[in-house]
């Protein structure tokens, strides 16, 4: 069987269509839900008695008897090894918030379009209705053996850290929480282009962090890991410093790693001088804190719908803006991570996800952009071919490499 996307269904895979009076008719964004956006057809027909002995019984048995042999084989003969699983909790929906499982699906159903459009991997939702570390963790241990992979997504922080490091120990297939690793390879990818356009280097720039969520987190983590020269990461409380009594343990991790100075301000204070504010938190900066910048510097302000710093004002300072947004230039999109990373990972057989996977994935969208390099392209858009490609043979190579394949 496969999740199918992108080709219109059958009457009989969708629902009746709502009446034309119908409070949704006047909103194209309904009509493209409409039934959901995923159908599971089979890849091989049954049209004769022979086809439906093998398809099922008796010759499914010999496969089942083989793979119970040789637990390896299922790779070969079953869908586990492409597919993905989407899976969500529904406590931290886009902006939206925690606003549960049922309504989370439409999202999952979007991802897995994502997957089979640019990665041409198939995928299924999985919505849990329980918001219990435990309870989830066990939950997708119990289902994996069916996918080739777990792309943990909308999942509220700090419980998304826990979830994610606890299944990576558990499992043996590549697990990934988007939220983080997603944000924060595009983050990365584009920040080294920015850099490189400004006439800078990662080791040269001192970046604040607002926002100490999931992907503030994550993003800091990839970028000490490619060497940035100093980070400082603000929560609403102000920045993260070893002083501070309220930290969570992933806080207390970023503050002894991160602020090299001990600056113990707020954050629009921090940005003095700064080269690089990284916006993931929401909210807004006020004028004077991006003024205080350094000359030349890169703002990315990844809130959505609006983001935190006005783009026409950031552009008054800033020699490269990013936002989150598909309307405005150097979009900061998952899209230009998650395919290619869960099809290289699969593709190799990889067992994990590592940092240096997703390291070299960042480099792969960077390079995309190539000899175009400039202040409004230095990330390529979500809709360019060429990133998934780029993305998968990369970290399949790296996976290679570091020998953690099947």
């Amino acid at each position: 069987m496969s999740a199918e996307t992108g080709s219109p269904a059958t009457a009989a895979d969708r629902t009746p269509r709502a009446p034309a009076e119908d409070r949704f008719a006047s909103d194209p964004a309904f009509e493209v839900h409409e039934g959901g956006k995923l159908v599971v057809r089979p890849t091989r027909g049954i049209e004769s008695r022979e086809d439906l002995a093998l398809t099922y019984t008796p010759g499914v048995a010999r496969v089942s008897s083989a793979i119970a042999a040789e637990p390896e084989l299922a790779r070969r003969f079953t869908w586990a090894s492409r597919v993905v699983a989407v899976v969500s909790d529904g406590t931290a929906v886009l902006g939206l918030g925690d606003i549960g499982p049922a309504a989370a699906l439409p999202v999952m159903e979007g991802k897995a379009c994502l997957f089979s459009e640019f990665a041409g991997l198939s995928s299924v939702p999985v919505v849990l209705s329980t918001t219990d570390v435990d309870r989830i963790v066990e939950t997708v241990a119990a289902i994996a053996p069916s996918f080739g992979g777990i792309n943990l997504e909308d999942i509220s922080a700090p419980r998304c850290f826990e979830i994610e490091d606890r299944l990576r120990e558990r499992l043996d297939v590549p697990v990934m929480h988007d939220d983080q690793h997603g944000t924060a390879i595009v983050v990365l990818a584009a920040l080294r282009n920015a850099a490189r356009v400004t006439g800078r280097t990662l080791a040269d720039l001192r970046v604040v962090v607002a926002g100490a969520g999931a992907a503030g987190i994550a993003c800091t983590r990839i970028l000490l890991g490619a060497g940035v020269g100093d980070i400082c990461v603000a929560d609403s409380r102000g920045v993260l410093h070893p002083g501070r009594e309220d930290l969570t343990p992933v806080k207390r991790w970023v503050a002894e790693h991160t602020n090299r100075s001990g600056y113990a301000g707020t954050m629009t204070g921090a940005l003095e001088g700064a080269d690089v504010y990284l916006g993931l938190s929401g909210g807004s900066v006020p004028e004077a804190a991006i003024a205080s910048m350094a000359p030349g510097c890169i703002v990315f302000s990844l809130a959505n719908p609006t983001p935190e710093v006005d783009p026409e004002m950031a552009a008054r300072y800033a020699a490269v803006v990013a936002t989150g947004r598909s309307d405005l230039p150097n979009q900061i999109n998952n899209v230009l991570a998650f395919p290619g990373v869960f099809r290289g990972a699969i593709d190799a057989g990889a067992t994990a996800i590592t940092e240096e996977m997703k390291l070299a994935a960042a480099e792969a969208i960077a390079g995309v952009v190539g000899d175009d390099l400039a202040p409004g392209y230095v990330v390529p858009s979500p809709l360019d071919r060429r990133v998934a490609t780029a993305v998968a043979e990369a970290v399949a190579a790296t996976a290679r490499a570091q020998g953690i394949t099947r």
